[in-house]
C-alpha cells in the first residue's frame, strides 16, 4: 500500500435536496467502502476539502460521523486516516460478518423471487468481467451490491446497518485481497448461493455465504500478506 500516492475519490452529482454535509458524508463513506482511502495514507481535512471542492466545515462534520462508525480516525494533527488494524480485530470483524450475514441470508431466503435471483446472476457476471480486467474497485462495489440484494429481500430485516458497519471497517483492507483472489478463491461461492436459493435450501445458503466471506478474507491467513495488512 503506497502511503504517498494521490487519492482519487469518485464524486457523484449532488441532488439539490441533499445538503453539502450529507453529500460529503455519502461521498466519503463510499470512498471508504470501495477502498479509495488506502490504509496508512493520512490526509488533512483541508486536503480532503480540496479533493471534494467544498469548505472544510462539511468535511469536518462528515468525518465526525464516519469516525463514530469506526470507518475513519481523526488525529490530533487534523489529519484523517483509516484506523490501524490488528490480527485479532481483523479476525473478529470477519467472524462478525459471517454470523450476521449468514443469519441475514437465511432470513431473506423466503422473500427472494425469480426477478431478484436474475438480478443476482447479472451482478455475478459483472463481477467476473471486472475480475478478468483486474478492476478491483468494481469487484468490491458489485460484490457488495450482490450481498445487499440478498439481505434486503427480507422486508423485516434490521441487520443491514450492522453489516454495512462491518464492511466499512474491513473494506480498505479488502483491496489487498484483489491480488490474491485466484490463489484463495477457488470455488465460486456466489454460484453456490444462487443454487441454494433456487432449491430454497436455507442451510446451503448460509454455508455458501459463510464460505464466500472466509474465502474472500483468506489472504490474511498468509504471514506475508497479514504483515502487509498490519504494517499499513
Amino acid at each position: 500500500m503506497d502511503k504517498h500516492s494521490p487519492i482519487q475519490i469518485t464524486l457523484e452529482q449532488r441532488d439539490d435536496a441533499v445538503t453539502i454535509t450529507q453529500w460529503v458524508y455519502s461521498t466519503l463513506r463510499q470512498a471508504v467502502m470501495l477502498g479509495q482511502l488506502p490504509p496508512g495514507r493520512a490526509v488533512t481535512i483541508r486536503e480532503m476539502a480540496a479533493l471534494l471542492d467544498v469548505s472544510p466545515m462539511p468535511v469536518r462534520e462528515a468525518l465526525r460521523q464516519l469516525a463514530a462508525e469506526g470507518a475513519l480516525e481523526i488525529q490530533g494533527n487534523r489529519r484523517v486516516m483509516v484506523p490501524r488494524m490488528t490480527a485479532m480485530k481483523f479476525s473478529e470483524l470477519v467472524e462478525a460478518r459471517i454470523a450476521l450475514e449468514s443469519h441475514a441470508a437465511g432470513q431473506a431466503l423466503p422473500y427472494i423471487d425469480a426477478q431478484r435471483l436474475a438480478q443476482m446472476r447479472t451482478l455475478d457476471e459483472q463481477i467476473d468481467a471486472a475480475e478478468a480486467t483486474g478492476d478491483a474497485e468494481t469487484v468490491m462495489r458489485v460484490n457488495q451490491d450482490f450481498h445487499r440484494l440478498i439481505y434486503t429481500a427480507n422486508p423485516h430485516q434490521v441487520t443491514m446497518p450492522l453489516i454495512e458497519s462491518l464492511w466499512l471497517q474491513l473494506a480498505p483492507f479488502m483491496r489487498v485481497a484483489a491480488a490474491y483472489l485466484d490463489e484463495y478463491y477457488q470455488i465460486d461461492r456466489h454460484h453456490e448461493a444462487m443454487d441454494a436459493i433456487t432449491r430454497q435450501d436455507p442451510v446451503a445458503l448460509k454455508l455458501a455465504v459463510a464460505a464466500d466471506i472466509r474465502d474472500g478474507c483468506a489472504f490474511a491467513s498468509s504471514p506475508e500478506t497479514l504483515q502487509q495488512l498490519l504494517s499499513a
